[in-house]
């Protein structure tokens, strides 16, 4: 996992995020690799995912492979 240089600033929400339904996660631009947090608790871990990573990612989540319900 790579590092970022400094603090990481700029979160933001996507505009699919809705509501109080509680699977939110917040992403920072500008970075090689593309910080990620849960927007719940913004002071835990972030996850930096290479931009191949988070394009599978995005791309299973619109798909409909990667839900909520799959990660319990």
């Amino acid at each position: 996992m790579a590092r970022t240089e400094g603090p990481i600033t700029g979160w933001y929400k996507s505009s699919y995020s809705g509501g109080d339904q509680g699977e939110c996660l917040e992403v920072a631009p500008g970075h090689p690799d593309i910080p990620v947090r849960d927007s719940k608790t913004p002071h835990s871990p972030i996850l930096l995912l290479s931009p191949p990573c988070w394009t599978a990612f995005v791309t299973a989540v619109k798909h409909g492979h990667l839900t909520a319900a799959s990660c319990n």
